[in-house]
């Protein structure tokens, strides 16, 4: 073909499981061993999740040991069942080279016959079918890749918990009278202190009294950036007329795009800047969006000044904070109206 001579076929050297029925055997047995290993992964993590979880979730080397455990498992049920796939190829499925000649796309009935009993023979080449059925390996194999996903999924699926109240959402430590207190030594904020363009990152006074776990998940739900500008340069929001104090307004850290901290501050164009995905919004204008992914604006903190010159909150957010949620209205509607009762 083409000025060149078919070459031919080389040499084909068999195996030894080909040529001997007991490492025939050993191969089997070696694969079964590999998915007894999923299998064996796959209940490791699911005990590590139940046996190991009952702990203080504040207690980090607790958390770490959980998790490494729940990973070992996890890692052995896919590595099982990936080698032993491969062992299984490489060892008991036969390994000739096959040629084919070309043909017309439209093949012929002989072709076609010739095609189905090629996977026939591929299928009892693998041992699923066919005189020599090997029930073991295919035991072994449906176990493991039916209890292989469990390491994953049950986890993940107990860490949800039956708490499916999605109204705590719109709530943070926020509340009448709670101070401003300066991240993260907790000291509150006098409005004395505050000079125009000057930034503070805030938490609610008391904060770091709670326990770890309490303090993480409040705090990520808390934060706030609190920013003094010239009156003259502040738009006073409709309805939100008492929510400032001289200039001086707060309002959620976390963006509404996919919840990253919203730190950087430019004191020019009294603009806030998502260094994840570049979402700007406008101080000086209700935290609107002036660029980027975000779709509303950062939540506003109605803040006042107490009797003793501190900064305190008027009220929690009148919406939730960070980016919406799967049943997140804002307004008085019908979903705000359930989660209030």
């Amino acid at each position: 073909m083409n000025g060149h001579e078919n070459p031919g076929l080389g040499y084909h050297r068999p195996r030894r499981s080909d040529v001997d029925d007991k490492a025939d055997k050993k191969a089997e047995r070696q694969v079964a061993a590999l998915f007894g290993l999923s299998a064996l992964g796959t209940v490791v993590a699911i005990w590590a999740y139940f046996s190991l979880n009952d702990i203080d979730p504040g207690d980090v080397d607790s958390i770490r040991q959980v998790n490494m455990w729940i990973g070992i498992g996890t890692f052995l049920a896919m590595i099982g069942i990936g080698l032993g796939a491969i062992h299984w190829a490489k060892t008991l499925m036969r390994d000739h080279e096959m040629t084919e000649d070309r043909h017309e796309l439209r093949s012929s009935d002989e072709a076609r016959e010739g095609a189905i009993q090629n996977l026939k023979d591929g299928v009892e080449d693998s041992g699923l079918g066919g005189a020599k059925r090997r029930s073991v390996l295919k035991g072994s194999l449906i176990t493991a890749l039916a209890i292989a996903p469990l390491g994953i999924l049950v986890p993940q699926i107990g860490n949800m918990g039956g708490d499916w109240n999605v109204s705590k959402f719109r709530h943070t430590l926020w509340g009448p009278g709670v101070r401003l207190a300066r991240d993260p030594d907790g000291a509150p904020i006098r409005a004395a202190d505050v000079t125009i363009g000057s930034v503070f990152h805030v938490i609610p006074e008391g904060l770091n009294d709670l326990d770890h776990h309490h303090l993480i998940s409040e705090k990520a739900k808390a934060v706030v950036l609190l920013v003094r500008l010239d009156p003259a340069d502040l738009k006073i929001q409709e309805g939100r007329e008492d929510w400032s104090f001289d200039g001086i307004v707060a309002y959620s850290k976390i963006c509404t795009h996919v919840g990253c901290p919203v730190a950087l501050y430019e004191q020019q164009t009294h603009h806030l800047l998502c260094p994840c995905h570049q979402s700007t919004f406008d101080v000086a204008d209700g935290a609107k969006v002036v660029f980027g992914p975000a779709k509303r604006p950062l939540p506003q903190l109605p803040i006042a000044v107490d009797d003793d010159g501190y900064i305190v909150a008027q009220a929690d957010f009148d919406e939730p904070i960070g980016p919406s949620y799967w049943d997140r209205l804002k307004g008085g509607d019908a979903t705000v109206e359930e989660e209030s009762h």
